[in-house]
């Protein structure tokens, strides 16, 4: 054979390995990109899980509040028919606030009962099951004037505040195990779009000018079961955590069925592999409760985290904002009777951007969404008590007020309000993530309940400076997130896990197996 020839023919060879590994590569890469979309399987799961739970969480905060004074009166006029004669202002107000605050005890009640249900009915059947305190208490908030018995709400409030306990745990776990990972950071989002939304359509239900109203307020209490309805009907139809199945049932067949029906496609054996990975890394650790969460070195920075930015979540004041908004609307010179509209805009905007934490999640991730919005909250709160403070004397502050209100609802909903759920997700894996989400969930209701309960005297106490209080809470947990907290965006649960085995100074299996393997890098097919 001529040298040129030789030449040609190795010129040729090298040109068509390097067009067969591009293919092979091209192939590779495409059938790994095949489980990243949004299937309908998946798509509807989503919204069925989130309508059917997280919506009623929205709805019932916000449900209680426009027909406040009319249900006061009625329970004034059936102690009336009792005992023939009114109760006292003081007996009344704490009979009211006990009917408020029925609601976050419920929610921390239903946090306990987050493990225990998730771990023997499984994600699915656990939210299935949770409609009990849902359609029930609809039941008697809707009956409740007609049997004369503001009972029946207390109790009921205390039932859908468990509801709103267990949900608020355990959609954020069923969808972030539904999901492929570049979709976990949006899918886990959605929960929280659906609180925003129940408590918008609670808003506008109860305008004064629809369910607002001596006669409305039972069905706009009662409404909350219909949603429940509906999930009971739809939900069992979708597949459950193909996780909790594999892992925990130990059932592969069913784990694998469920995975082609999310993904939309056969080949899932990239993905069941990084599941059985973790499978290996939880039996080094077995069951893991509370107690044991709290124990184990390996989930020290993890547990820290979920405790500072669920207490962040609630702690740095979005209560106390919408508790102030009225009173700063009317001194911008709202009247007083379209007050309700303005909070109704409020409401639009809260949902408006949370849905765009939906679809910028992915692209900024998690850590960039948290430190923004926590540092907007931060910077609205010194604006606005700066503003409180100088109203009286500038004439156009009540504006500037109204501007840091919005701005806080804005950050809130980009980052604070959405992005710990989908913390907890991710940064624990099958065996510790129910004990995880009811530490998280506990100090979420806790905050809640303390916020709702002192904040009335620190307003009285401190006035317009209140808001310092709440600023060094958003700043500090600001500062814990930049120094602590890693981006989780398209990672698998085991190379999370991997981040903060390094964080945690373990990377051997403890030898009384309380810790966690480090393994390899998993497969990118999830």
């Amino acid at each position: 054979m001529k040298p040129a020839d030789s030449k040609r023919k190795a010129f040729f060879t090298s040109i068509f390995l390097r067009l067969s590994v591009t293919l092979q590569t091209t192939f590779l890469w495409s059938s790994k990109r095949l489980p990243s979309r949004l299937t309908l399987v998946l798509g509807l799961a989503t919204l069925i899980a989130a309508f059917g739970s997280s919506f009623q969480y929205g709805y019932n905060v916000a449900a209680i509040n426009s027909p406040a004074q009319f249900m006061k009166t009625f329970y004034n006029k059936t102690y009336y028919e009792r005992n023939n004669g009114y109760m006292d202002e003081f007996a009344l107000t704490l009979l009211w606030s006990v009917s408020v605050s029925m609601f976050p005890f419920g929610g921390f009640v239903g946090s306990l009962m987050v493990g225990p249900l998730v771990n023997n009915f499984g994600r699915k059947g656990t939210l299935l099951f949770n409609n009990i305190f849902s359609i029930v208490p609809a039941v008697l908030m809707g009956c409740s004037k007609v049997a004369g018995s503001f009972e029946m709400i207390i109790l009921s409030r205390l039932l859908v505040g468990i509801c709103a306990g267990l949900s608020s745990n355990v959609v954020p776990m069923y969808l972030g195990e539904l999901a492929p990972k570049n979709l976990r950071g949006g899918l886990g989002v959605v929960p929280q779009l659906f609180i925003t939304i129940g408590i918008l359509v609670a808003q506008i239900f109860g305008l004064r000018s629809l369910l607002a109203s001596e006669e409305g307020w039972p069905i706009l209490l009662g409404v909350t079961g219909v949603p429940a309805a509906l999930q009971l009907l739809l939900l069992p139809f979708f597949p459950e955590s193909p996780r909790y199945l594999l892992i925990q049932k130990k059932d592969e067949v069913a784990a694998q069925t469920a995975l082609k029906r999310l993904r939309g496609w056969d080949d899932v054996g990239p993905e069941m592999e990084e599941i059985r990975q973790e499978d290996e890394a939880e039996r080094a650790v077995g069951f893991v409760s509370v107690l044991k969460l709290f124990r184990m070195r390996s989930l020290r920075w993890q547990v820290i985290s979920v405790i500072v930015l669920m207490g962040g979540q609630q702690l740095s004041g979005v209560n106390a904002i919408y508790y102030y908004a009225d009173q700063i609307y009317l001194s911008a010179g709202v009247k007083e009777n379209d007050v309700q509209y303005v909070t109704v805009g409020t409401g639009a905007v809260n949902v408006l951007m949370t849905v765009c934490a939906v679809f910028v999640v992915e692209l900024l991730g998690r850590r960039f969404l948290l430190l923004l919005g926590f540092s907007v909250c931060f910077t609205a709160c010194c604006v606005l008590t700066a503003a409180l403070a100088l109203q009286d004397t500038i004439s156009w502050m009540p504006y500037v007020s109204i501007a840091c209100i919005i701005a806080y609802v804005v950050g809130h909903a980009l980052g604070p309000s959405p992005v710990p759920a989908v913390l907890i997700t991710e940064t624990f894996l099958q065996s510790s993530r129910p004990a995880a989400f009811m530490v998280g969930g506990s100090v979420h209701w806790l905050s809640n309940f303390t916020v709702g309960l002192i904040f009335p005297f620190v307003q009285v106490g401190l006035g317009a400076y209140s808001f310092v209080i709440f600023g060094v809470i958003c700043l500090l947990t600001t500062i814990y997130t930049f120094l602590v907290v890693p981006e989780t965006k398209a990672k698998t649960f085991i190379e999370i896990n991997q981040i903060f085995t390094k964080m945690n100074k373990v990377s051997e299996v403890h030898r009384e197996k309380e810790e966690l393997e480090e393994f390899p890098p998993s497969p990118r097919g999830q």
